[in-house]
Order: structure tokens, then sequence, then C-alpha cells
């Protein structure tokens, strides 16, 4: 080993050991996350992606509300919500992650009830010092009769007793690797039965792009039976877990469309 590399490595842990934070952005980088993911799973390109035609031949499906705004999930992704509802027949539906509400407001319009988790308003304020911010979760979903609103922290909260109570499970919370891998953990514990569905936001950072911190996670929270039901949706940013076995294909950048979608847009003004 050369010298200059030697001094290098001092330097290196020098600076984790004033600065500890350094050694979970080395442990989180997505290149180390691919190759975990590659070593112990063998996905070399992600998951196998199901294209969304083959879940819902005729697709077609109305999107709303929707606000366009910043951290808002994108409206294929929940268009493949409501559609995924439809086509398990979703009576009672669960989330982690609320933020304006639009996917509890989205699925409240197709499935029976609707129960969304999220951090208490206190909490948030703490964590980001901004209480404007803090009030606009929920914004959506707040005054929806089949909406049901709860707040703790998902890592510690004791979901036991809502275990076997949903039928479709849907995680847009914190996207570090030990949330995820916890929500993973509870979202199949919280299944009904063998017809249940998990939807996983921000399993890529576009249709095309797997986040690998985010698949590691998924892939050591699920069971060992059950990931051989996990696939990328294409077009979106949702990994799923669906009890069957579909036609995929490999995540292909770049590829050539095969079809388009049509978008029509309306805008309507807000209810306070």
């Amino acid at each position: 080993m050369k010298l200059s590399s030697i001094k290098k490595g001092f330097k290196a842990l020098g600076l984790v050991c004033r600065h500890p934070y350094l050694l979970n952005a080395v442990v989180n980088d997505e290149g180390v996350r691919h190759d975990e993911v590659v070593k112990r799973y063998g996905l070399q390109d992600g998951l196998p992606v199901v294209e969304i035609q083959q879940l819902f031949p005729d697709f077609s499906e109305r999107v709303s509300p929707y606000a366009y705004l910043s951290g808002a999930t994108m409206p294929i992704d929940l268009a493949l919500l409501r559609m995924l509802a439809r086509r398990q027949g979703v009576r009672d539906y669960f989330e982690i992650g609320t933020w304006r509400g639009e996917s509890a407001a989205n699925m409240a319009a197709v499935a029976e009830h609707c129960t969304t988790f999220n951090l208490p308003k206190e909490k948030i304020v703490e964590l980001t010092h901004n209480e404007r911010y803090a009030d606009l979760h929920g914004f959506f979903s707040q005054k929806l009769p089949n909406v049901t609103h709860l707040y703790g922290d998902s890592q510690t909260f004791d979901f036991t007793p809502y275990h076997q109570a949903f039928d479709m499970v849907f995680i847009d919370g914190d996207h570090h690797y030990e949330a995820v891998k916890r929500d993973t953990e509870t979202a199949f514990q919280l299944l009904r039965d063998d017809h249940s569905v998990i939807v996983w936001h921000d399993y890529a950072l576009d249709p095309e792009t797997v986040r690998w911190n985010v698949l590691l996670a998924i892939l050591d929270g699920a069971p060992a039976d059950k990931r051989k039901n996990l696939y990328h949706v294409s077009n979106t940013l949702c990994a799923v877990y669906i009890p069957e076995d579909l036609p995929t294909g490999p995540l292909t950048p770049y590829e050539k469309p095969q079809k388009y979608f049509e978008v029509t847009i309306e805008s309507h003004p807000c209810q306070s």
C-alpha cells in the first residue's frame, strides 16, 4: 500500500472519530447499498419490473385531490394506489406518512375506511422548527369521515392492536434504511390475509433509477418467503408486494417508450 493511501486512511479515520455522522454517510452511500443488495440477494438491476398494463390492462384512473406542491407523490403513483385498491377489493387501507393527506384523501374515495399514521405535530415542530409545515399535515384528509388519523413514531409505536386488520398498506414515511426496514416489518404484520398487498413509495428516485438504500431495507425487512413477490411497477416510483407470480422483466434505463399516458389537469379551489 502506498504511503499516501495510508495517510488518507488515517485522515479519514480521524474525520469519522471527530464527526461520527460521517460514518452514516459512508454506510448509506448508494454504491455501498447496491453492492450489499447484489451480494446478499443477487438483484443487480433491482426488483423485477412488472409492466403497469400487466396489472391493469385498461389503465385509466382519476386522481383527486392533487396539489402539485413540494413533496407530493407523483400522480401516477396515486393512480397506482387507487387502481390496486380496486383490483384487490380493498376495504381497509393503512398508510405510514400522511404529509398533506393527498394519498389518504385519494384512497378514501375507493376504500371503505382509511387509517393514516404520522408523527404528532409537536414532534414535527421539534424536528423542523417549522410550525407552518407541521400544520399542513393532513390538510386534505382531516375532515373526511372515513379517514382515521393516528399519531406516533412508527419505529416505537405498538401496532399490535392493528395486526391482520388491513387489505393494503402504503409506506411513505422516513426513507432512511433503519426506518424503512422497521416499517416493512410492521407492514407485513398488518396484512389481513393472503390477498393483501403493500406499496412502498420512493423505492426509486425516478421510474428508471433504483434507490438502493430503500431496496435493501425492504429486502431485509420482508419475510424470506415473501421476497419472491416483490416487484417494481413500471413508470412509477413504487415497489409492491403482491402475493401472485407475475410476468416481469429487468429494469432498462433509457428504454424506448412503448406506450404513453394522457393527462388532463383541472384546478379547483380548496375548501378551508
